[in-house]
């Protein structure tokens, strides 16, 4: 054994680095090992031809205090910038044109996106007898408390923008918790969400505005001033690989791994915290925990083609929002379309450039783009945004930038609580060992800084006090 230290983390992510800011903060040493040459896994922000664009998460919105608490311990190195006015507009493709998403009650009434009788079965929801099934699906659910009509032109939207995946595929409880517990806690979405927005709120509670947000300079500055900040207080190494993980029988864990310049490393530690995907977990676990591990490996991912589309002098519909969510309905190729150069400042080379952010594939479009070039999916991309945006064909774009991601987004479906069942299982069963990442939790940035900020403090807890 060359080393010892009381964290062993696997990845550097958004994940591993909120644990390890958290241990930093608390002077406790720890750990960090990636197998990559950089930190924060699909977080990734790119500077081409003046345009600043992220080639995996775009976005994350301030659902919890920790994502506030995490940007004042980077600052001044990473600064949070919140989303313009414009963020709060959202558009939903309807037989071919672009319609904004009711913000309210009024604009509800009169939306063409829905039909009357769904529009009146909403007024009933809050007398609606609550549902007992706890796997039933985000679709069936939205379907029995408002119709048919707003599955198609929200509910569907919204789940492609998020987990691009199947609202009838995707569990309530497990996908959208929070939509599940006011069903079953108050009866009612209406009544669950007024009674929520009357009950008292902590000064730190209220740090989770909701807003939605990114960095000054691109998400990448976030990871970046991470893994700069936490090294300080634990080691990183990056380009690396594990060769062999033991529980120790004094309690504890013996982690054996290779750094890029080939020299091998052994190091103790009372906690190993992994981080990865589902499909990599046997590789950095010891063979005893390998035969439970077959109900997380289960995790289906969704793949997403992500196509950054820029025009130095824009010309087309210049509707300002936060993007365009496509229904499944309208049977186009596209989950999406966001407009960072509308939400973000400096994004863009010129006062009347425009960037786009186009989402493809998912569980609802893959199997039509499978196979395809990089050029042919470049052409279906631009086809649409040309088509959606009405731009001129004569307009060339002055930024085509394309990336993919082969499992890209976990989609939590009936099969989460047996997932679930064995994390537990495995954890209370080997000492010191947390499963972490978006295999469980949720998988939105917000979601990820706040797991591991939880996990970073239950170490924290269980060596300081």
């Amino acid at each position: 054994m060359d080393e010892q230290s009381k964290v062993i983390i696997v990845g550097a992510g958004i994940t591993g680095l909120s644990v390890a800011w958290r241990l930093a903060q608390n002077n406790v040493p720890f750990i960090l090992i990636e197998s990559s040459s950089r930190p924060g896994g699909q977080i990734r922000t790119l500077t081409q031809n003046g345009y600043v664009f992220e080639t995996g998460p775009n976005t994350s919105s301030i659902s919890n205090p920790e994502v506030i608490e995490l940007f004042e311990y980077l600052s001044p190195d990473a600064e949070i910038e919140v989303a313009s006015e414009t963020a709060k507009k959202r558009l939903v493709l309807f037989k071919g044109h672009l319609k904004a998403l009711p913000d309210g009650p009024i604009s509800g009434v009169f939306t063409p996106l829905f039909t009357l009788r769904d529009k009146i079965k909403v007024l009933g929801e809050p007398f609606y007898r609550k549902g007992n099934n706890p796997y039933e699906s985000v679709g069936k659910l939205a379907e029995r408390r408002l119709g048919k009509s707003i599955v198609n032109y929200a509910v569907d939207p919204f789940v492609g923008g998020i987990y691009a995946g199947d609202p009838y595929k995707l569990t309530t409880k497990f996908a959208l918790p929070k939509l599940y517990a006011l069903e079953q806690t108050y009866g009612s979405f209406i009544k669950g969400a007024i009674r929520k927005m009357r009950e008292p709120r902590t000064a730190r509670d209220k740090l989770a505005t909701k807003e939605v947000f990114s960095a000054q300079g691109g998400l990448e500055t976030i990871v970046d001033a991470l893994a700069e900040k936490v090294s300080r207080v634990g080691k990183i190494y990056f380009s690396s690989h594990i060769d062999h993980v033991e529980q120790l029988e004094n309690s504890g864990w013996r982690v054996s791994f290779t750094t890029a310049d080939g020299e091998k490393h052994v190091t103790e530690a009372n906690y190993y915290v992994t981080t990865v995907r589902s499909d990599k977990l046997d590789a950095i676990l010891p063979n005893s925990i390998t035969p439970h591990l077959t109900p997380i490996q289960t995790l289906r991912y969704a793949p997403i083609w992500e196509v950054a589309v820029g025009f130095d002098h824009y010309k087309g519909d210049n509707t300002q929002s936060f993007g365009v969510l496509v229904p499944s309905v309208e049977k186009r190729n596209l989950l999406g379309i966001l407009y960072p150069s509308d939400c973000f400042a400096l994004r863009v080379p010129y006062d009347d450039s425009r960037l786009f952010t186009l989402f493809m594939g998912g569980e609802r479009d893959y199997d039509k783009l499978k196979g395809k070039t990089e050029d042919e999916i470049i052409r279906i991309a631009l086809d649409e945004l040309y088509n959606i945006q009405s731009i001129p064909n004569s307009l060339d774009p002055s930024l085509v930038h394309l990336s993919f991601f082969e499992k890209a987004i976990p989609q939590y479906g009936p099969d989460s609580g047996e997932r679930l069942n064995a994390i537990r299982f495995i954890e209370e069963r080997f000492t010191g060992l947390f499963l972490a990442g978006a295999i469980r939790d949720g998988i939105g940035m917000a979601h990820r800084i706040k797991q591991g900020s939880d996990i970073g403090l239950a170490i924290v807890k269980k060596e300081l006090y």
